[in-house]
């Protein structure tokens, strides 16, 4: 059995560097900013974990952000667009569960995962990834081997393809299970 605390997460957000000017606390999920800030500078993840992107609804470059402070963030990430939405992502206990196919539409090889991976390539012998369907637990997928490079988030459901994700071009190598790392 499996369980999700969606109440532990706080992410303030803040329109110059070193959290000066106006600013926007956010508790859950945020598909579009703009509404509330012209532009986010740094940020203070006061509890939980929470991805941001740098396109609304969900989409395009993400970042994972766990407690701590964040006062030249967006710049230093290269993300000279800003913060456009952002997830919470929820603390999850349980099994965790993801089946990767190299092609899109679950197509090509696959495998299924239950831990961390550094390597697909070394592990599975698959060239890339570019599908997958969670069946348990959060997960983050990272472009290059050993969790670098640009990365996506997946929670539990179907991901037919990543390129509709705002992931064009972009091939996952390494996957990592988010459990204490908030």
């Amino acid at each position: 059995m499996t369980t999700t605390d969606m109440s532990m997460g706080k992410i303030i957000f803040y329109e110059e560097k070193n959290f000066q000017g106006r600013s926007y606390e956010c508790m859950s999920d945020c598909s579009d900013m703009s509404s509330y800030l012209n532009r986010c500078q740094s940020c203070r993840v006061e509890s939980g974990c929470f991805m941001v992107y740098d396109r609304t609804n969900f989409m395009g470059n993400q970042y994972y952000m766990r407690r701590g402070e964040y006062a030249d963030y967006m710049s230093m990430m290269g993300m000279s667009g800003g913060i456009k939405s952002c997830r919470m992502i929820p603390m999850h206990r349980g099994q965790f569960r993801m089946k990767i196919y190299e092609r899109e539409n679950f197509g090509g090889q696959s495998n299924e995962m239950m831990d961390d991976c550094e390597n697909i390539q070394e592990r599975y012998r698959m060239s890339e990834c570019q599908s997958s369907n969670v069946q348990d637990g959060h997960w983050l997928m990272y472009e290059q081997p050993n969790y670098r490079g640009k990365m996506m988030y997946l929670r539990p459901g179907e991901y037919r393809s990543f390129r509709d994700m705002g992931m064009s071009g972009t091939r996952f190598m390494s996957m990592r299970r988010i459990t204490d790392m908030c």
